[in-house]
């Protein structure tokens, strides 16, 4: 009787034990049974892990080797083939390069848009410090010229006037967000569409390059990234009509020669952006003899302010040079199964942090682990409680007390432990 009360009392230790336990697991500690089967192009590719990564053959040049930036990466637009890369998905502030994507998603949306009488409201929103091109409440603007503002200047009053007339400003984000991964962009997190600095919000030079491949499918993309100055509406008529303008001109040096940069041959432009903790950064598309090179570049160490565009130069060089003598190490091309982004930015390093490699993101499954350890502690709790049964059934001389005591401290000490 006293042996059957005590095996009785050590299984709902035990059981207490594991129950509690498991009820002290956070909901992403359980096992994951996703069956979905790993992605087999971009995702597989060596780009993944840390470090330079090259294909090179007999007689290829050497990579440049005055490039400091965190990341970067040097692919061929028309094929998707990735020729070169470093640290290709790590997680850093994208500034306003971010506005490929914005572009990407929201050009469609807004192709056949009537013109647009701004309201305070559209603007109220433009952080500060913002780029702006110039619009103001009460104007009516076309779309191409607020899509110039975009371009051009990088306005970010430009791109919270489209945001609003794409659906607004959360709407556009999410949008973004799905038509990143769509892409086979999965390092990108969008808070804000304009790039401004808000927390959180990360991309990679590999997702920026897939951003300004898609981008350049696009003749009108292709046709505002290429425009070098245009007039932006100073007064505006009802019909977005301009009744005077004044010049603005493209922030991309590598495309226009200002400011001691020398234009580059055959480029075609795309985005150049800038923040306090972005640091320089760049996505270029340049073509020559018929291949059209596309450059990623994300925040320079060294050489100052022009020094993303210096660097990009170089890796351009290199790829038109190497181009026939290098084996991919990667593709842009999106991979054959979709999976859902990263819950969360992931790490992010900002301009002033030095050019080590940031800690990798915490994984979804991270908790796994922990279930595991949990799990172990239950099955350990449950033999320990049925050693002790079974030698009570042999050592029956034992005082009942003594034993339903060991079974009872044997359970709760061992899952205490794995608990600490």
């Amino acid at each position: 009787m006293i042996i059957r009360f005590t095996a009785r009392l050590a299984c709902c230790c035990a059981t207490a034990v594991a129950a509690s336990a498991l009820g002290l697991l956070p909901a992403s500690a359980v096992p994951r049974t996703d069956t979905t089967p790993p992605p087999t192009a971009a995702d597989a590719s060596p780009l993944q892990e840390e470090g330079t990564h090259v294909g090179a053959l007999n007689g290829a040049p050497e990579l440049p080797e005055d490039v400091s930036a965190l990341s970067w990466l040097v692919s061929d637009a028309d094929t998707g083939d990735v020729l070169a890369a470093h640290d290709a998905h790590r997680r850093l502030p994208p500034a306003s390069t971010i506005k490929t994507l914005f572009a990407v998603t929201a050009l469609p949306n807004l192709a056949d848009a009537a013109p647009h009488t701004v309201t305070e409201e559209d603007l109220e929103a433009v952080g500060e410090g913002s780029s702006r091109v110039g619009v103001a409440a009460g104007r009516t603007y076309t779309v191409e010229d607020l899509w110039r503002g975009v371009f051009l200047s990088s306005g970010n009053d430009a791109v919270h006037v489209l945001a609003a007339m794409n659906g607004g400003w959360t709407a556009t984000a999410e949008q973004m967000q799905a038509k990143a991964r769509a892409l086979g962009a999965f390092d990108t997190y969008v808070v804000s569409p304009d790039g401004y600095d808000e927390p959180g919000q990360v991309s990679s030079a590999y997702d920026l390059a897939v951003f300004g491949r898609a981008g350049l499918e696009d003749p009108r993309f292709t046709s505002y990234a290429s425009t070098v100055d245009a007039q932006f509406p100073g007064g505006t008529d009802d019909d977005g009509s301009p009744t005077w303008t004044y010049g603005i001109q493209n922030t991309n040096r590598l495309l226009t020669g200002a400011d001691g940069v020398e234009k580059y041959q055959g480029i075609i432009g795309i985005k150049n952006g800038y923040t306090s903790q972005a640091g320089n950064t760049l996505i270029a598309a340049a073509r020559r003899d018929g291949r059209t090179l596309l450059v990623t570049v994300m925040n320079p160490q060294a050489g100052g302010g022009h020094a993303v565009y210096e660097e990009a130069r170089s890796l351009l060089d290199w790829g038109f040079a190497a181009a026939d003598d290098v084996e991919p190490v990667g593709s842009l091309e999106p991979p054959d199964v979709q999976k859902d982004p990263a819950p969360g930015p992931g790490p992010v390093t900002r301009a002033a942090t030095p050019p080590a490699h940031a800690p990798p993101a915490v994984s979804p499954d991270a908790g796994t682990g922990i279930a595991y350890v949990w799990m172990g502690a239950f099955v350990g709790a449950s033999c320990v409680a049925a050693a002790i049964v079974l030698r009570l059934h042999r050592r029956a001389r034992f005082p009942a007390a003594r034993a339903a005591g060991s079974a009872v401290n044997a359970a709760g000490g061992s899952v205490g432990s794995r608990h600490e």
